[in-house]
């Protein structure tokens, strides 16, 4: 899908960049979600998700289309070269089913995470913990600024 600057936040720190499509709304866990028709939300990681996990490997789901998901319940893991991860639900509904392309090419999570590289979708209304953009921004903020605080308080290596 081509970007339309106007719809897009170009985000910036430290050595992490990304575009936020402005009308997405995004989870505290690092999902975001759009809403494809009323009550039906399309789910996929951030760019900030992806690059924690790495190149993507491989996708399972635990639950099938018209199961009921609570928001916080595992429903299936991610494995990527760096990391292996429970996926877990972002909000109250019932599981629509998972993105079929992503098994035929998973690439698609790594090149357009907010577009065609979507994970699964649902059936329900949005968590309270669901933020905009711009509250996705400051979460962000504050997630890059306690890793680089980690990383300059971990012990510095010996040299011989």
């Amino acid at each position: 899908m081509p970007i339309d600057p106007q719809q897009t936040i170009y985000y910036k720190r430290a050595r992490f960049t990304t575009r936020l499509p402005r009308n997405y709304r995004y989870a505290p866990s690092h999902f975001w979600m759009v809403e494809e028709e009323d009550g039906v939300f399309r789910v996929g990681l951030t760019k900030f998700s992806t690059r924690m996990l790495g190149d993507f490997v491989e996708l399972s789901f635990d639950v099938s289309p018209g199961d009921t998901v609570e928001a916080g319940q595992a429903i299936g893991c991610i494995e990527g070269f760096k990391a292996v991860s429970d996926l877990y639900c972002v909000t109250r509904g019932q599981f629509a089913g998972a993105n079929e392309a992503l098994a035929q090419d998973p690439s698609l999570l790594d090149r357009d995470p907010y577009d065609s590289g979507w994970l699964y979708r649902i059936r329900g209304s949005l968590d309270e913990s669901i933020v905009d953009v711009h509250g996705y921004v400051e979460l962000l903020d504050a997630t890059i600024d306690r890793m680089l605080d980690d990383q300059q308080q971990e012990p510095k290596e010996k040299s011989c």
